[in-house]
């Protein structure tokens, strides 16, 4: 039973691993480690429900509890519950579970195989045997609701497991290794539409750094003015990251923007850093419905106006829509 188990929970994994022609890091081990180990500990229990209920009997009634109780853990507040039943949710991109996350439901399940072993020790006094089983199991209940209790939603996590290559500089460009082909012409294209924003008046940004931040998972730090953290895995090969680093460039100074307003200023600042066809990408994937269509036929006629300016008039113009929130209050 242990050892299919363990298969089950092997071969699908190890036949992704070997399709992708990928070795599996350390760090990836310590899930599937902890349940091979879970394994081993229900097996116990199930071994010793069979001793005392007939096994025609008590094999699905055991299959059917072990998996209700185990996942209905999932819907139960407090949050401990799910953590020390093995049930470790989604594992984000980059994510690895702390050691402790593993050790709660280690010593849960462990603390009563274990306890049940000592049961079905031969050479201690029965009594005994009772009372130091009933204080080993009773011991990993506690342990792990000691360990866990204090935990949210989400179990104790480390981020940032991912191989990156960086390249250039002012800004210099990290990504995940995979998408390291696509990374020079990419930061390139970066440096020259921050450049051209500069000194068009609509940024002053001089970002030392612009890095992945999609590695980070839900452990992602904030950005700074050095420091850019930005989801580019999925724009660097889709071919709209230098779009998205124009968007973070053009700051509004209020927290709602018209949508007009803003679909003015990322178009006009889309076409000066020849980012045209990643703006219109990017509206397609949003859903042109007659709505939306006829909101862009007047984002594209504001933008053709402005853009028939002088540079000093673009400029201004850049500027008082970038200020449009506040100059609406005054």
């Amino acid at each position: 039973m242990i050892v299919l188990s363990w298969l089950v929970l092997l071969i699908p994994p190890a036949i992704s691993l070997a399709r992708s022609a990928t070795m599996p890091s350390i760090d990836s081990l310590r899930l599937p480690l902890a349940a091979m180990a879970l394994c081993v500990a229900h097996a116990v229990l199930g071994f010793a429900v069979g001793c005392w209920v007939p096994r025609v009997i008590g094999t699905p009634i055991l299959a059917v509890a072990d998996w209700i109780i185990v996942a209905f853990t999932r819907a139960m507040l407090p949050y401990w519950p799910r953590h020390v039943s093995g049930q470790y949710g989604s594992i984000g991109f980059g994510e690895v579970p702390r050691m402790v996350t593993v050790v709660a439901p280690l010593l849960l399940a462990g603390g009563v195989a274990v306890g049940l072993m000592i049961l079905w020790a031969p050479y201690l006094w029965r009594p005994l045997r009772v009372v130091v089983a009933a204080a080993v199991a009773l011991g990993g209940l506690l342990g792990a609701h000691h360990t866990a209790a204090g935990w949210s939603a989400a179990p104790p996590l480390t981020a940032g497991h991912v191989a990156m290559e960086c390249t250039g500089s002012a800004p210099r460009m990290c990504v995940p290794e995979f998408n390291a082909r696509y990374l020079p012409k990419v930061q390139r294209d970066t440096a020259k539409a921050l450049r051209v924003l500069r000194a068009a008046g609509a940024t002053s940004a001089q970002p030392r750094l612009i890095t992945d931040g999609y590695v980070d998972g839900r452990l992602q730090k904030g950005s700074t003015d050095s420091v850019w953290r930005m989801m580019l895995t999925r724009p660097v090969p889709r071919g709209d990251a230098v779009y998205q680093v124009v968007v973070k460039a053009l700051h509004f100074r209020c927290k709602q923007v018209d949508v007009r307003t803003a679909h003015s200023a990322w178009l006009w600042g889309a076409v000066k850093t020849g980012q045209e066809k990643a703006y219109q990408m990017r509206r397609e994937q949003e859903g042109l419905d007659p709505v939306a269509k006829e909101l862009e036929k007047q984002v594209r006629a504001d933008v053709t106006r402005v853009l028939a300016e002088t540079q000093a008039e673009q400029t201004e113009w850049i500027r008082r829509t970038l200020d449009t929130c506040e100059a609406q209050k005054s």
